[in-house]
């Protein structure tokens, strides 16, 4: 598991100085995620994608709960009520209809989560709004304090904005 910090830059040239001195620190740049302002230049940043800034994730696994779920009652009465053959209830089609029902469940879903902006950033919309630049940083628990002091140290212009504790390692 990872911890993510977050830390408010008041432009994109301190954002870009913050960048180089994470990398310099061997913070793996993968792990470094900035928004910004729309229309905001990122060049030179590793700008946060759908992963970070939509709801993709948790709208998929709930899709994936819920679809199988009903995929599985489905495939619980057509096995039952309508059997192919005389032989007894077909098993096999509530599994499958359990499977496909996840499957497309989660699909549908992450259509509309990745739509969704993200509500851990919901907190940070007005000042993103403003100009100010959003840091991310997954890293091991035992780097947060490591970096977390050089950043305060290195720069003062930037606040620290939170953290949260359980990140998993992907994305």
């Amino acid at each position: 598991m990872k911890r993510r910090i977050y830390w408010l830059m008041p432009d994109a040239a301190s954002a870009r100085r913050v960048m180089h001195d994470l990398v310099q620190a061997r913070v793996d740049a993968a792990h470094i995620h900035f928004v910004g302002p729309e229309g905001e230049d990122m060049r030179g940043l590793h700008a946060a994608n759908v992963w970070q800034t939509s709801d993709l994730v948790p709208a998929a696994k709930n899709g994936l709960v819920i679809g199988g779920g009903v995929g599985a009652v489905s495939g619980l009465v057509a096995a039952l009520a309508f059997p192919l053959t005389a032989d007894g209830p077909q098993w096999e089609m509530a599994a499958a209809l359990a499977v496909l029902g996840g499957l497309v469940g989660a699909w549908s879903s992450s259509m509309i989560g990745i739509s969704i902006p993200s509500p851990r950033l919901a907190r940070f919309e007005s000042a993103i709004a403003a100009g100010r630049m959003l840091l991310m940083v997954d890293l091991p628990p035992a780097r947060v304090a490591e970096i977390e002091a050089l950043l305060e140290r290195a720069h003062p212009e930037a606040r620290f904005a939170g953290d949260e504790r359980m990140i998993p390692a992907f994305p």
